[in-house]
């Protein structure tokens, strides 16, 4: 167990390719950026009412749009679906809402967890199994991981959600990745328990810039959630492509069915260029180098961003190439170094 401190600066990202263009003037353009692990195939955008640009979303676009959340997600009546900006203004947010001294993360994971309790002013310990979250407070579990993908079974995360309502404590676990694979979330298991899912329509649906996310928990703690974001926390028209999007589960089921098939392909060419994989989800995969920061940077002078991990200097993360141009540039890059 580790404990984490306040962050000094703020925390290294994937997506930054103004900071890439800066450091790698003579790239060749434009950028390929592998390092954010949003699908390279958006949900088609559908037309939206004009009415939803030129008024604010009323009580029945909120409904729709929860309604088609719920569904999608199997959340029984007996939860809330609250929409917000990402998952990440959740993140940001459940510190205030349910201070707590002693918080658990899961990890190696996400930064932005721990770094948001820590800033609340909590003491923030990273741990190394499911059990040892029920010691704190709260508990933080990201499933599934990011970067290695890791998978927690739902039947384990209830035990410990039942173990920490009966405490008196508070789990929160970061579905954003769980889209292609339904079948594993803990949602339609939850009852009445202190559990917050948080999921997102950034990734498996290609949609980060829209800025659309949902926590899913009881209705007390909606309730807090709701009074914390304020009225019209998400726009009309977000609202109404979240709800077509979430609907089309014919568009979910091909989308995860080609991007397992692009990440069994990147797979390979990782392995042709002597990475080894190390995990991963269908929109990402975690791979081992002995000299990955010198890839990093042969893979940035070629004009290709994936992510490292400065606590990890031998990681990096590889998102899925949008087409074949990227797909060659990509492996030409490889076999450079």
């Amino acid at each position: 167990m580790s404990a984490h401190h306040p962050v000094a600066g703020p925390i290294a990202h994937g997506g930054r390719l103004d900071a890439a263009r800066r450091r790698y003037p003579d790239a060749p353009q434009p950028w390929i950026d592998l390092s954010t692990g949003i699908s390279p195939h958006p949900y088609p955008l559908p037309s939206v009412a004009p009415e939803a640009w030129t008024r604010l979303p009323d009580e029945d676009a909120f409904a729709a749009f929860e309604a088609a959340a719920r569904g999608a997600y199997r959340a029984s009546a007996e939860l809330a679906v609250t929409p917000g900006a990402g998952a990440q203004a959740f993140i940001q947010m459940l510190p205030r809402i349910f201070p707590a001294q002693r918080v658990a993360v899961l990890g190696f994971t996400y930064a932005e967890h721990a770094a948001c309790w820590s800033a609340a002013g909590a003491t923030v310990a990273a741990v190394e199994t499911p059990d040892a979250l029920a010691a704190a407070d709260v508990g933080v579990i990201v499933n599934p991981n990011n970067p290695d993908g890791r998978m927690l079974a739902p039947r384990e995360i209830m035990a410990l959600a039942r173990e920490m309502t009966r405490k008196g404590g508070l789990l929160v676990v970061d579905e954003s990745f769980m889209d292609f694979t339904p079948a594993s979330s803990v949602v339609p298991y939850i009852t009445a328990e202190r559990i917050v899912v948080l999921r997102s329509l950034g990734k498996a649906y290609g949609l980060a810039g829209m800025r659309l996310g949902v926590a899913i928990c009881a209705a007390p703690h909606a309730a807090l959630i709701r009074a914390a974001l304020g009225p019209w926390a998400v726009s009309g028209p977000a609202l109404a492509i979240g709800a077509r999007a979430l609907a089309d589960s014919r568009w979910l089921h091909a989308a995860a069915a080609a991007c397992a098939t692009e990440a069994a392909r990147l797979d390979g060419a990782l392995a042709r260029a002597n990475f080894s994989i190390l995990g991963g989800t269908q929109l990402f995969r975690l791979a081992r180098h002995e000299r990955a920061m010198d890839r990093f940077a042969r893979l940035c002078e070629a004009g290709v961003l994936v992510r490292p991990f400065p606590e990890k200097p031998e990681w990096l993360r590889f998102g899925l190439p949008g087409g074949e141009d990227a797909w060659r540039r990509l492996s030409a890059a490889l076999e450079i170094g």
